[in-house]
């Protein structure tokens, strides 16, 4: 760690792609899994999709939440980084910029590895068109409630309770919101590269991930209103570092 107790960039990149690869790998397997477990009853793949996510997510913001925030999410990380400009704190931009690329990269990687678990091929591109208002609201709620539980707990001192709370909003996301709640644009391209349950066809990824950065716009308005207080660092907006 530096002085400041903050691993250094490279480890904490390396931390943002494995996760948001493992993220996009549980989302993506379990899809298929559900298919191939469940065949023709769409609700019950649903279920199953969506109850994998949530305990993995849990698993992997306590992971690597002590190592780079546990973001796996260029809207959480461009948040921080807007929330953060006036008073230096948070992400700096090159270190935003970064942290999306690794999670982007990560996303893809860990689309292709779950259809290699699967014994399909590994280079897929989606046909499942998802691109219409009530998707694109969709992912507008679901990605501004993340970014305002997000940051109400880190603007509370109740970061803790990160790994149970941003996966229980994502749990109930899947069910409340017509788009499933991608809520996350490296996500969102990472499952353009699978033509299974949990994919999206790249001419839907554009719709999703403009409302995905409208959505952390209206979340950050929000916590603006509700929580005024200073703005907390990036370690801290998901789950807060070890003490230097």
């Amino acid at each position: 760690m530096s002085d400041s107790g903050t691993p250094p960039l490279a480890r904490r990149l390396a931390a943002e792609a494995i996760g948001t690869a493992a993220l996009v790998a549980i989302v993506v397997g379990s899809g298929i899994a559900a298919q191939q477990l469940s065949p023709n009853q769409v609700g019950l793949q649903l279920l199953e999709n969506s109850t994998a996510t949530v305990f993995g997510l849990a698993v992997l913001i306590l992971l690597f939440g002590p190592v780079s925030g546990a973001h796996f999410n260029p809207a959480v990380s461009l948040a921080d980084w807007l929330a953060g400009r006036r008073t230096g704190s948070g992400l700096t931009a090159p270190h935003a910029g970064a942290y999306c690329l690794a999670q982007t990269g990560g996303a893809i990687t860990g689309a292709v590895l779950a259809n290699v678990m699967f014994n399909q091929s590994a280079a897929q591109i989606s046909t499942h068109s998802r691109a219409d208002t009530g998707h694109f609201i969709g992912e507008i709620v679901a990605t501004a409630g993340l970014i305002a539980l997000i940051f109400a707990l880190a603007r509370t001192g109740r970061s803790a309770l990160a790994p149970a709370a941003v996966a229980a909003w994502i749990g109930a996301a899947y069910w409340f919101t017509s788009s499933t709640s991608f809520a996350n644009p490296a996500v969102t391209i990472g499952r353009i590269f699978t033509d299974t349950f949990a994919g999206i066809a790249p001419a839907s990824a554009p719709v999703f991930i403009t409302a995905q950065l409208l959505g952390a716009l209206a979340g950050l308005g929000a916590i603006a209103y509700f929580y005024p207080a200073p703005s907390t660092t990036a370690d801290d907006v998901v789950i807060p570092h070890p003490a230097p």
